[in-house]
């Protein structure tokens, strides 16, 4: 087993840089200051870990920035109007009221990752570590930039520049444009630093590479193809804060250059799917094990935890110690195939209404726990059903239920409340993801053929059936209109809770359609021999208008920085 680089929050704070909407504030904790953290090369590793772990700003279940229940795919157990999560959810976003993490965590990043740079040629590291360092750094520092571009737009670049307490700038947002190319060439720059992922020694296995940087740069170009940047950004009559939004006008090669960014890194030959489907009774048990695993084929990049029951905290029922702080929603459940790979409306899926759990695809009982669903219980030492039904049982159904309790990234021989931790790593960027950003992207580019391929794999992976024609369930005739639907529905089973969903219901601009009203739960009624399901609304309404596919920059930064341009309709 190869060694790791655990990252848990390194012991060293961040140094002149601090965490706060004031993103140019200047802090020296304790006895810390650049003299004694960059002359010493444990220090100078420490501070770059702790940016490595603030990359999961975004990814962190119970974060400010986490964004899965602000989604049709789950709902949030809280409610009150202060909480970040709800202000995402049910349209009360504004410059005054927005989640802070979305601006500062980058930006303070940003300026400690300057700092790095600049002192990295008088650290005591050697040549060939401070290169390394170097490209790592600007991974980093491009994976922030991007975080900012999707959540607002154009925004001020600061390149290599450190700004002091003492020297607050006043810098225009740059244009989308820019910001793109300003990414891409750091991380092609960053790639011919860095090692591919098994030229690292052992000690270092989990440190960023040449792979990472190629697929961060083609999720970048998929992000800059897609419908809310590639010519349909929110309406203005400023002309400049249109280019700072998006590309003025739609191009069809910015479809062509992210499928060739996506096939670079299937190319590089360094990563795959990992597959495990040798036992007929667990097909798709790989999708499963993959995430409980910290060394696997598929992750390119990843925060990599100590043992823990992180995710087991977040989302299993009481009886299992859990917080149920995001339920997955029925919208959720109704995506997910059948084991032949046919929709649950598709004529000929077997589906049925009476027993909606029976016959599903593997990753249906893997992501979501549904009504009956065999999961370990401390207090009986044993796997046990668990029960979502309307009876009033411990975990039965509620005003904050939706029937369904979350699974994906959870270990099934733990409960939170049980003794024993599980092997995780946490999953920023994946290979199937690579391989759906490489399907969406060449589909739209007008070369549909060769996205059928890469999407059998993922099914394939799945334990899907193959059926008499080997498709997995695909209709490979489909229209260019289906087949961008059906990849639309892949990326949300396939990637639910990766803090994907957010991001592709705003660049897909279906925000407005899907994330207004309310999502669905299920509610199931006894006896047991003759249960009914009755699908009905959640207690929470959504609202979704145009101007929230693009977040408003914090009112905070606009009165300090005047040259900053606010997003429409803020």
């Amino acid at each position: 087993m190869k060694k790791l680089l655990l990252i848990i929050g390194a012991s060293v704070a961040f140094v002149a840089c601090k965490k706060s909407s004031d993103f140019l504030d200047s802090k020296v904790d304790n006895n810390l200051n650049e003299t004694t953290v960059f002359t010493d090369s444990a220090r100078t590793m420490n501070f770059l870990a702790r940016i490595y772990s603030e990359a999961t700003f975004s990814f962190v279940k119970g974060r400010g920035a986490q964004t899965e229940y602000s989604t049709d795919d789950a709902e949030y157990s809280f409610s009150s109007p202060t909480n970040q999560a709800v202000i995402m959810y049910n349209g009360s976003l504004s410059p005054s009221n927005t989640p802070g993490d979305f601006w500062s965590v980058p930006y303070s990043n940003i300026r400690a990752i300057n700092l790095l740079l600049r002192k990295l040629p008088t650290t005591p590291l050697s040549k060939t570590l401070q290169s390394r360092v170097s490209g790592e750094a600007r991974f980093l520092r491009a994976w922030f930039y991007h975080n900012l571009l999707n959540a607002y737009g154009g925004v001020p670049m600061l390149g290599d520049t450190l700004f002091t307490i003492d020297n607050i700038p006043n810098i225009a947002r740059g244009t989308y444009e820019q910001g793109v190319e300003y990414i891409v060439k750091e991380l092609d720059e960053a790639a011919n630093l860095l090692p591919r992922r098994d030229d690292y020694p052992e000690q270092d296995y989990g440190r960023i590479t040449k792979g990472a940087c190629l697929a961060l740069k083609a999720r970048t170009l998929l992000y800059a193809a897609s419908p809310l940047f590639n010519g349909g950004s929110p309406a203005t009559n400023d002309v400049e804060l249109k280019k700072i939004m998006g590309y003025e006008t739609y191009s069809a090669a910015r479809w062509q250059r992210a499928a060739d960014a996506a096939k670079a890194v299937m190319e590089l030959g360094d990563y795959s799917l990992y597959v495990d489907n040798t036992d007929p009774a667990n097909p798709g048990f790989g999708f499963y094990r993959v995430f409980l695993m910290r060394v696997n084929p598929e992750y390119i990049f990843s925060f990599n935890r100590a043992g823990n029951k992180d995710f087991e905290s977040f989302y299993l029922p009481t009886s299992r110690g859990g917080a149920r702080t995001s339920s997955p929603t029925h919208n959720l459940a109704q995506a997910f195939p059948m084991l032949n790979g046919k929709a649950i409306t598709e004529a000929g899926s077997g589906y049925d209404a009476t027993k909606p759990y029976v016959g599903r695809e593997p990753r249906f009982k893997y992501t979501l726990i549904h009504h009956g669903a065999l999961y370990f219980n401390n207090a009986a030492g044993a796997k046990q059903a668990i029960n979502t039904s309307d009876d009033g049982s411990q975990d039965g159904f509620s005003d904050v239920a939706t029937g369904y309790y979350g699974r994906k990234m959870c270990d099934e021989n733990l409960a939170a409340n049980s003794p024993g931790n599980t092997e995780r790593g946490w999953p920023l960027i994946r290979y199937a993801e690579v391989l759906l950003n490489y399907a969406e992207a060449v589909s739209e580019a007008g070369n549909p053929s060769l996205a059928y391929p890469e999407l059998i794999k993922i099914r394939t992976r799945a334990g899907i059936q193959p059926g008499a024609d080997g498709n997995y369930g695909i209709n490979v005739n489909m229209t260019p209109e289906q087949l961008r639907a059906f990849i639309q529905n892949e990326r949300r089973i396939e990637l639910a809770f990766e803090d994907q969903r957010w991001n592709d219901i705003r660049r897909w601009k279906i925000a407005e359609a899907i994330n207004n009203g309310f999502n669905l739960r299920i509610r199931i009624k006894g006896p047991a021999a003759n249960f009914t399901y009755t699908v009905e609304n959640t207690l929470r309404r959504h609202a979704f208008r145009e101007a929230n596919y693009l977040m408003p920059i914090p009112y905070v930064e606009t009165r300090k920085m005047l040259a900053l341009k606010q997003n429409p309709g803020y």
